[in-house]
């Protein structure tokens, strides 16, 4: 199988991490590397206080997460990563898989964005999400009282912007697949698994 890493990309709430699953299932050579994951790691370790707390603990996720890549890399490691990813990480991952000599695969997946919205509102009122994603202030431990009203709950207005604004939906690296995940039971994901068998080969 070629080296490659592979971009589950698109806007929030439409199952990368579903899809994510079935590709390792099928090619259990991969090693998943997911941005969200070590955020909450990191958020675990050191806690925060304030916002700007809070986003100083994220750069630092960044750091990590792009320094493991560059190690699995090096071991020719193939790369399974989630996502909703947007020019602020285009570079400094074009410019690893370049070095690096793996092919990129982006696998987009879009859909309607009031429905992701509702999708994207129920996952952070889940309990078993992780509260740093929502909270101002955290650590290890805490449990949130309520949800709903928490400062990093994004609202309808806000998860719009973003996903209109920060270039989700047209994010490119590599060969680009686009699978439409408005209603997850039309969605096609066999035919998808078929394309990617292809281009792994």
């Amino acid at each position: 199988m070629k080296k490659t890493l592979v971009l589950l990309a698109g806007y929030p709430g439409t199952g990368k991490s579903y899809l994510m699953r079935q590709i390792q299932e099928a090619y259990p050579t991969f090693q998943i590397l997911s941005p969200d994951a070590y955020k909450e790691e990191m958020w675990d370790r050191y806690g925060f206080d304030t916002i700007e707390e809070k986003e100083a603990a994220i750069q630092k996720s960044w750091m990590e997460y792009y320094k493991d890549m560059k190690d699995m890399m090096q071991m020719d490691i193939s790369i399974l990563s989630d996502y909703p990813f947007s020019d602020k990480q285009k570079s400094r991952l074009e410019q690893l898989a370049t070095t690096h000599s793996y092919q990129i695969v982006t696998i987009r997946l879009v859909a309607d964005l009031d429905i992701l919205y509702e999708r994207q509102r129920a996952r952070d009122l889940d309990e078993t999400r992780h509260p740093g994603h929502i909270a101002g202030s955290y650590h290890k431990g805490d449990i949130l009282q309520s949800r709903d009203d928490q400062p990093c709950m994004v609202g309808y207005e806000e998860f719009m912007n973003r996903c209109k604004n920060r270039g989700y939906g047209t994010f490119a690296l590599g060969t680009v697949f686009e699978l439409n995940v408005t209603d997850f039971s039309r969605a096609d994901y066999p035919a998808l698994m078929q394309k990617l068998n292809r281009i792994l080969r």
